[in-house]
């Protein structure tokens, strides 16, 4: 039977578990094509916000660019912390969006415990269910832990239950990088699968590409990843080599090069996917000789905050305020931002450290990184140094408002460019130009 046509008949449903930012999207999406569709948290918090039609994750409302109270209120979108409201025959598909990382290395358990929750469904059902798991893997996990964790169940793949992996490409920042209109891909464990899996994801994705198998499109993202994370790790060691030159217009001007993209140094590579990307390949690798790149790469980017704090204290600064715990500009993600550990390293040397973010409550940011905030912009002026992390569209303020607190500082430090336009005084630095580190 099409699911395509089973799903648009409303009589079946599409199950999220999990509603971060990969989940909900694929929720509101899938909705917005009059598919019902229920999502699964732990967080009371977060289906409140959903069932009342308001969006949990509010930096993801311009993304968007439409409003989902309608999709709730015609019964389109809903959220539930139940499992067991999803593992009934009515339930067609299922999406896992859920992190599969924990203290920046791979971990399966949440995954795992998922997929026990799907096994419990009925495994006589005309219509087996389909399994797309969104969330990133390392190589080989599904042969070495998924396939055979359903086995264990009596699930056999391509009978009574349907598989696919289907990693997330979209870019949370620009509205145009979306589930909509991104290149999709994705493999699956037999013939069947590939078929309805394909007819489940053009419901909502206009470019699939479909992988010989699942084990293909399993090492997608975390590959492509890893390439952009020896690109920008890159970036970092040319500014450490050549500390007296300009390396960041000379990336800039590497990158009008028809085949290569601009990179620049900074504080490092965060978020969940890039920083993981290599950890998750060479979880499978056991020979330490092997993808030395890789390895140099993690080395580097663990080794930036260090660096960025030994230049910081070797000028005598002591007074050091940070701007943004996010990992992207706009976007409430702490989980992997390497300003963390830029603020660890800071503290080690004795520096006095504040940290704002728009984003993030008083009691957020100390959780995350154990000091305390301060009032934008009028507590500028307490600072001899300032680190700008993150483009937020809160920094961007007036040039006579930041000249007028900033007048004591000496050193400002601007990773993502957000102050470049506003030529202040000889003390600012975006990453990666002449004498920054």
């Amino acid at each position: 039977m099409n699911y395509k046509k089973l799903l648009k008949s409303k009589k079946f449903k599409i199950a999220v578990w999990g509603t971060g930012y990969i989940g909900l999207s694929t929720m509101v999406y899938f909705s917005k094509r009059k598919i019902k569709c229920v999502g699964y948290d732990i967080s009371k918090e977060k289906i409140k916000k959903i069932n009342s039609g308001v969006l949990p994750l509010s930096d993801l409302k311009n993304w968007f660019g439409f409003d989902i109270k309608g999709l709730v209120k015609q019964n389109y979108l809903r959220a539930t912390n139940n499992y067991k409201d999803l593992i009934t025959k009515d339930f067609l598909v299922h999406f896992i969006a859920i992190p599969t990382e924990k203290d920046g290395k791979p971990y399966y358990k949440p995954l795992l415990d998922v997929l026990s929750n799907i096994s419990k469904i009925n495994k006589n059902n005309k219509n087996p269910p389909l399994v797309i798991v969104e969330s990133t893997l390392a190589p080989k996990v599904s042969d070495k832990k998924i396939i055979p964790f359903l086995n264990k169940r009596n699930l056999v793949v391509g009978k009574n239950i349907l598989l696919s992996i289907a990693p997330r490409r979209d870019w949370f920042i620009e509205g145009g990088k979306n589930l909509e209109n991104l290149d999709r891909v994705y493999g699956s464990t037999d013939v069947r699968s590939t078929k309805v899996t394909k007819d489940v994801l053009s419901i909502v994705c206009k470019k699939l590409h479909v992988a010989s198998s699942y084990k293909v499109s399993e090492m997608v993202k975390s590959v492509e990843n890893a390439y952009r994370h020896m690109d920008i790790t890159l970036a970092n060691q040319l500014s450490l080599a050549f500390p007296k030159d300009n390396i960041r217009e000379v990336l800039k001007l590497v990158g009008t090069k028809w085949n290569l993209e601009t990179f620049h140094p900074g504080i490092g590579a965060g978020g969940y996917c890039i920083p993981l990307s290599s950890r998750y390949i060479l979880s499978q690798v056991k020979n330490v000789n092997k993808l030395s790149l890789l390895r140099e790469t993690i080395k580097t980017d663990d080794s930036m905050s260090k660096s960025i704090s030994n230049s910081i204290a070797r000028k005598g600064l002591k007074q050091i305020g940070i701007l943004g715990l996010s990992y992207k500009g706009d976007l409430k993600v702490s989980v992997l931002s390497k300003v963390i550990p830029l603020v660890k390293s800071l503290l080690k040397k004795k520096l006095k450290v504040r940290l704002f973010d728009p984003y993030f409550t008083k009691k957020e940011i100390y959780k995350a990184v154990k000091v305390k905030t301060f009032n934008f912009p009028k507590d500028l002026k307490k600072f001899d140094c300032l680190i700008v992390t993150v483009d937020h569209k809160q920094f961007k303020i007036q040039k006579k408002i930041l000249e007028k607190y900033l007048k004591k500082c000496k050193l400002i430090i601007d990773h993502d460019g957000a102050w470049k336009k506003y030529n202040l005084k000889n003390n600012y630095y975006l990453s990666g130009n002449r004498g920054w580190i």
